[in-house]
């Protein structure tokens, strides 16, 4: 199955000029819807709640609760450490600054090396998705690749200008999805006591119902299913007044996505009553549409449909922003060519980054499809895959916060609670979650087995061995970049003559 060459990005390359650094006025509104379509929760309501109720039954609903707080417990520590390292590089600096520079190099090509996969793996999803939206107006069988090839030329054009061009595509696209998701949510609990299957309960919020399943499954699909939240600190030099838009940001993510979750879980598991966990095994696909369409209205099945494509949408266009950055601090500290740090004049945008971030996509994706890979498999591991890499992250990031303020002491206006305790739960939990992950790893990437495609690891454990060498190098051999490494400096003059 032939991909078609990627077309030229038809935009100019602003060699007329670029700044040193980026710039923003994003506000904490802005900034939080820009990481919740990281998230993308209609397609996470309609495609990976079924699976929790799948393993917990009717308490999955409770396993949101249980990954909002252990998430709160590392956005403590994380916001926290965005103060007191006003750096932008997000993982990159923080893992830098709290575990040294090689780690931090390690971690930074592991980042970029995740949410590459995850950003080719969601223009499959993205492709399977149009495809079955056509399928269901009756219309014409189409190739899932060229609607994936499609997405992937729209968000690259977009990632070229401002992100507050971004914000406001995303802004849009996540209030209309989540207004879809709250009006199902909101039938359910409103006809659930005549017109539910088996009417209100409590038992779906009790631990003790929760504790009858699979906990470690429901919760390690649970905290992938938030991911997006832990990319707020990269916009730094875009927000207006970071050091309160990145908390405030990342905490109304992190609250606003597990409140909607537990409910939306609630009112799946409300709406089938019994038959939920049947439901959930059997059809996973069409729980959700089908639920809505009952519910609501029947117009609202093939609308659920197409909220989750434009939902699917703006989650790469996120990813893609994500990916960007990475690369845009990467470059600004020459751990990779310099070139690729240039800001655009007129857009304030990481425009170089944002075309690397597009090539090497449009490469990993052509070598998967060229290899043969259907679309649906290709999404669950690649995003599989991914999603640990980010995991195991997270977990580090956590043991950085804490190993940061040891050293350092507490700063005054903090506490124990915030530089220690908080860190330092989150950091059990999500290491024993990585853990978890790969012990059922053909659960996160697809497989029969356990061990089955745990050869995939190697993919982003390779990235995280490019960075670890490089550093290494630099180490020895080019000093003055190992130690500007980490947004160590931020001072490099990057500006392009005309």
């Amino acid at each position: 199955m032939p991909l078609p060459s990627a077309p030229a990005l038809p935009f100019d390359d602003g060699s007329a000029g670029a700044r040193k650094s980026l710039s923003g006025q994003m506000g904490t509104g802005s900034l939080a819807l820009t990481v919740l379509a990281f998230s993308a929760p209609i397609s996470v309501v309609s495609g990976y709640i079924p699976f929790t109720i799948v393993f917990d039954g009717p308490g999955a609903a409770f396993g949101f609760v249980t990954v909002t707080v252990v998430l709160l417990l590392f956005s403590v520590g994380y916001v926290t450490m965005t103060k007191h390292v006003p750096k932008p590089g997000d993982f990159y600096s923080f893992i830098s600054a709290g575990l040294g520079k090689v780690p931090g190099l390690g971690a930074a090509f592991l980042a970029v090396t995740a949410y590459l996969l995850l950003l080719a793996g969601v223009y499959a999803q993205l492709g399977v998705v149009v495809r079955s939206l056509l399928a269901s107006f009756d219309g014409p069988a189409t190739p899932w690749w060229a609607w994936a090839a499609a997405g992937w030329l729209i968000v690259s054009v977009l990632g070229h200008f401002h992100v507050e061009l971004s914000a406001k595509i995303l802004s849009v696209a996540m209030v209309l999805e989540v207004a879809v998701v709250l009006i199902y949510d909101f039938a359910v609990l409103v006809r659930g006591g005549s017109g539910g299957a088996a009417g209100l309960s409590v038992a779906p919020l009790s631990p003790a119902e929760f504790l009858k399943g699979d906990v470690g499954v429901t919760l390690l699909f649970g905290v992938l299913v938030f991911l997006g939240f832990e990319s707020t600190a990269l916009y730094r030099d875009e927000v207006r007044w970071p050091n309160r838009t990145i908390p405030r940001a990342t905490y109304i993510a992190v609250v606003f996505v597990g409140v909607l979750y537990t409910l939306s879980c609630y009112a799946l598991t409300a709406a089938y009553g019994p038959k939920a966990v049947g439901v959930a095994t059997a059809t996973p696909a069409s729980m959700f549409p089908d639920s809505i369409g009952h519910y609501v209205a029947p117009v609202f099945t093939q609308l659920s449909y197409l909220f989750v494509t434009t939902s699917v949408l703006a989650a790469l266009l996120s990813i893609h922003n994500v990916l960007a950055r990475y690369l845009h601090n990467l470059g600004y500290d020459r751990a990779i060519p310099s070139y690729f740090a240039a800001v655009h004049k007129r857009h304030s945008s990481p425009f170089r980054a944002s075309a690397l971030a597009a090539a090497l996509c449009a490469a990993v994706f052509g070598v998967f499809v060229l290899a043969g890979k259907d679309g649906v498999t290709l999404y669950a591991e690649l995003t599989g895959l991914a999603s640990v890499g980010v995991l195991v992250l997270m977990t580090a990031v956590s043991l950085a916060v804490i190993i940061w303020f040891a050293r350092r002491g507490i700063p005054a206006g903090e506490n124990w609670f915030k530089v220690f305790f908080a860190p330092g739960l989150a950091c059990l939990s999500l290491a024993a979650t990585a853990v978890l992950a790969l012990l059922k790893f053909n659960l996160v990437v697809g497989g029969a087995t356990p061990g089955e495609n745990m050869w995939l690891v190697a993919i982003p454990l390779a990235g995280l061995v490019i960075g670890l060498t490089l550093a290494v190098f630099y180490k020895a051999r080019r000093r003055q970049i190992f130690d500007g490494l980490g947004r160590e400096t931020r001072v490099v003059d990057l500006t392009l003559d005309a």
